[in-house]
């Protein structure tokens, strides 16, 4: 159940006379804690809406269900004080107001802070990613890929060989090498069915890895999106993928974050069609008949790709 309207919204200057008139009034900063340990308003204790415990941390900080409670978030762009609203309402707190526009608007009114806001500053959701040439971590890169038919489903991983990216403002350019040599099943994992299947894959039904031991993406033409929200892909990878002989364009979205490390961490899901290469074993659109061969074109592709600065 929503409780938008059981609560009151207040501005700066209304949040700044009640602190003034009412010295039990609660005012809960809901962000995570190293946010508030950066930056927060003066008085305030730290209860993160994000955690499970949130409704605890507050039973704990007060008892009293009709007791002043005031919260404040990020901004007017984010749900963090209205959804920690939500939850106390419901908990059968009554007296909870929010202040409008969060932290953000409480500076912009000119109103006193305490912390640190360069620190606040460096806490931020945006993908920042470093200029530069950054080389794939073979022992820490790899791909997930899972097949399916109508009765079952594999799924295993297969290694990259090497790869490199170049980042540029907007702009990525790179390739990553396969190792189709490297195939591995998982739920088979000891499973007599295991190398049956692992000489199915590497065979000329499949990937025909005897004549084909490596595949290779080219990316000529990646775009990056630094303003996107940090949840949503971040990067278009558009390239030639060469498999098995045979080349086909791919564009795959993907995110790219760089960790504290200075590393690149790229991740990606996406369906292949393997009849685009000529991998048709089982596929309807070329056999008919097929019965218990029948396996589904698609093959569903995770990649994680670690890559260092070079």
């Amino acid at each position: 159940m929503r409780h938008w309207q059981s609560f009151k919204i207040i501005s700066p200057e209304e949040l700044q006379t009640m602190l003034q008139q009412q010295p039990a009034l609660l005012l809960i900063d809901t962000l995570p804690a190293e946010h508030f340990n950066a930056i927060h308003l003066p008085g305030a204790v730290n209860a993160c809406v994000y955690d499970m415990t949130f409704v605890n941390q507050i039973n704990t900080l007060c008892r009293d269900s009709g007791a002043a409670i005031v919260l404040y978030g990020s901004s007017s762009n984010s749900l963090d004080s209205r959804t920690a609203a939500e939850k106390l309402i419901a908990d059968g707190y009554s007296n909870i107001s929010v202040l409008e526009g969060g932290i953000d608007h409480w500076r912009q009114s000119g109103l006193p802070l305490e912390g640190d806001t360069e620190t606040a500053a460096s806490l931020t959701d945006q993908y920042l990613l470093e200029d530069g040439s950054y080389k794939v971590s073979v022992p820490e890169s790899r791909i997930f890929w899972i097949g399916r038919n109508p009765n079952s489903s594999h799924y295993g991983t297969v290694l990259f060989s090497g790869g490199n990216f170049t980042l540029h403002g907007s702009s990525i350019q790179g390739s990553l090498l396969v190792d189709m040599e490297s195939i591995e099943n998982i739920n088979l994992k000891g499973d007599e069915l295991e190398q049956v299947l692992i000489t199915h894959l590497k065979s000329d039904d499949f990937f025909y890895v005897d004549v084909y031991p490596g595949a290779r993406f080219d990316i000529p033409s990646g775009r990056l999106n630094n303003q996107a929200f940090p949840t949503v892909p971040n990067c278009e990878l558009s390239g030639m993928l060469d498999l098995r002989g045979r080349q086909n364009h791919l564009n795959i979205e993907a995110t790219v974050v760089q960790g504290g490390d200075g590393k690149l961490h790229l991740s990606s899901h996406f369906e292949l069609d393997r009849t685009l290469w000529g991998i048709i074993y089982g596929s309807g659109k070329y056999y008919e008949h097929l019965g218990m061969h029948t396996v589904f074109d698609h093959i569903s592709i995770e990649l994680l790709v670690i890559a260092e600065k070079s």
